[in-house]
């Protein structure tokens, strides 16, 4: 325990001292791959779709049409799992086999956590966005907010932005750093792997659009399950070091009005812990969702982006303390 408090603290470091690489990146490589491999294993998925429209236009029978529905989900289904082994399966059996190796796992360990660390990267993509704002240059700020959301950012206002840049915060959070921790702790080097490529490929596949539906289900599902528990420590994490009776009521209260089962702990115990009011009317793929509201509070303005980040780094930092302190404890 107390080696795995120290390598964790190393891979912190850095994180905090060069940040993501500026090129050369392996989870560009990876991203790249996990195109490739959809545009390929996803292709039948337009062809089955042409197919239903074609049915629908000729007006063929009713359990004709059922059948090639279920037939198209269900082929969808397969080759998007089958495209997810494909991305994940070579890297991870080869880090097992490089982590098996007794000289070589601490450097694997260290490594590998940093490259699935993006604590510094998101500091750097939120301050941005801060700036922009602060800057009163909407424009860019739109811009900036554009390249760590999904939504549609074109039409939004300067408390949109500042918004959608804490949403964006906190959820990531959880993605891009506690849940690569918490692997990390459980199962090393490989489970920090696992774990930060899953995540990838749901963010790239698991939209709910006509193209992702089914063929993004077992990634959207698999990191849902992967994500559970440290999404859960994550909202426990926000909830400690910020306004904690808020942030514990609006998990309480909030959490299970939101779509997604682990972004609405996360999100609703920062608000909370914040004192801001997120959600709200957003733009996903041209159309507009109103989700529920989370947190309390007025709306986040540009320097609530910096105390949305300043939470997660220190949230960051309490686990390897924690953790640093039973390793020490159980070593003694």
């Amino acid at each position: 325990m107390l080696n795995t408090a120290l390598m964790m603290a190393c891979a912190l470091l850095l994180d905090c001292l060069l940040g993501e690489p500026r090129r050369w990146h392996p989870l560009v490589g990876f991203g790249n791959l996990a195109a490739w491999l959809e545009q390929h294993l996803n292709s039948v998925g337009a062809q089955l779709v042409a197919r239903s429209q074609q049915t629908s236009r000729n007006k063929l029978r009713s359990y004709n049409s059922v059948f090639l529905q279920w037939r198209i989900r269900t082929t969808r289904r397969l080759r998007g799992v089958l495209a997810w082994l494909l991305a994940i399966a070579p890297f991870l059996c080869l880090i097992i086999f490089l982590w098996q190796q007794p000289v070589l796992r601490p450097w694997i360990n260290v490594v590998v956590l940093y490259f699935a660390l993006g604590l510094q990267s998101l500091n750097e993509h939120a301050r941005r966005i801060r700036q922009a704002l602060q800057a009163d240059d909407l424009a860019l700020a739109r811009l900036r907010v554009g390249e760590i959301v999904s939504r549609d950012t074109t039409a939004m206002q300067e408390q949109d932005v500042a918004r959608a840049g804490v949403e964006s915060v906190l959820e990531n959070g959880c993605d891009a750093v506690f849940g690569a921790l918490f692997w990390f702790v459980l199962a090393g080097a490989p489970g920090a792997l696992l774990y930060r490529l899953a995540n990838t490929l749901d963010a790239m596949w698991g939209y709910r659009t006509p193209r992702y539906r089914c063929f993004g289900w077992a990634a959207a599902r698999l990191d849902d399950a992967l994500n559970f528990i440290p999404a859960r420590l994550t909202a426990l994490t926000y909830a400690l070091l910020g306004n904690t009776a808020v942030a514990l009521h609006c998990w309480r209260q909030q959490a299970r009005a939101w779509d997604s089962p682990n972004a609405g702990p996360v999100m609703a115990s920062g608000a909370g812990s914040l004192v801001v009011r997120l959600g709200g009317a957003a733009n996903y793929h041209g159309v507009c969702e109103q989700r529920p509201a989370l947190g309390a509070g007025n709306a986040p303005s540009a320097p609530d982006i910096a105390r949305a980040t300043a939470l997660v780094q220190r949230g960051a930092w309490l686990w390897a303390l924690l953790l640093l302190l039973v390793g020490a404890w159980l070593h003694a």
